[in-house]
């Protein structure tokens, strides 16, 4: 029996991968975690002839099952790993700043609207920072649940499911971790701090969004 809801998600992909592409992105679909990772692995990257590697916080970078694959030798990249938990937080912050200098940053997106518009919302602002600006090119990774028909209703599902969510995952201590609902707080462990909106890729092409037809991230 035809799957019909990975039917209809892939055409709704290939309809966003063209709108992505309007706006100068360079986009990809993918069906499955393991198609994606192969073709972040044995096309895009050897593309793009990069020599050092960073990431930013992301679920859908864990789940696809890229982190630990490109720390093998045989992709000759530098790492620069901003997820081991095992350093001191100020080694951690140092390596968050050089990660603005790296080649390469492979992130997600907390949305991305049906017009190809990636919607973000940080933190600490490292993973937006280096989305506009720094790495010679940044790779995103899409779940097809984070597509979402425009800028307004990107800002609620982050609001209101990717920032609550991600809080409890973190064990924040913020009315968001304890209610599921966007208070708009005052709290010193708010995670909600720097907005991004970005429409288009500049230069043409630095930004690379996979998109994947499967429920992927927050």
């Amino acid at each position: 029996m035809q799957d019909y809801r990975s039917t209809f998600w892939g055409l709704k992909l290939e309809t966003v991968k063209k709108e992505l592409e309007a706006n100068r992105f360079e986009a990809f679909v993918a069906e499955t975690e393991e198609d994606a990772r192969s073709l972040v692995l044995e096309s895009i990257i050897p593309a793009l002839n990069a020599g050092s590697v960073a990431w930013g916080g992301s679920t859908t970078v864990r789940e696809v099952g890229l982190y630990e694959p490109l720390k093998e030798e045989r992709y000759g990249l530098q790492i620069n790993d901003t997820y081991d938990r095992s350093i001191a937080r100020e080694e951690l912050a140092e390596r968050r700043r050089r990660a603005l200098l790296s080649d390469l940053f492979i992130t997600g997106t907390n949305a991305v609207t049906e017009t190809g518009v990636l919607v973000n919302l940080d933190m600490i602002g490292n993973r937006v920072a280096a989305i506009t600006f720094g790495p010679r090119w940044v790779i995103i990774l899409v779940g097809r649940n984070k597509i979402v028909p425009d800028v307004d209703e990107a800002m609620e599902r982050i609001r209101n499911y990717a920032a609550p969510a991600n809080a409890m995952k973190l064990g924040m201590d913020t009315p968001c971790a304890k209610t599921a609902v966007c208070n708009n707080c005052d709290s010193p462990a708010r995670i909600c701090n720097s907005w991004t909106i970005t429409e288009k890729s500049f230069p043409a092409g630095r930004i690379k969004v996979v998109l994947i037809n499967r429920d992927l991230g927050l």
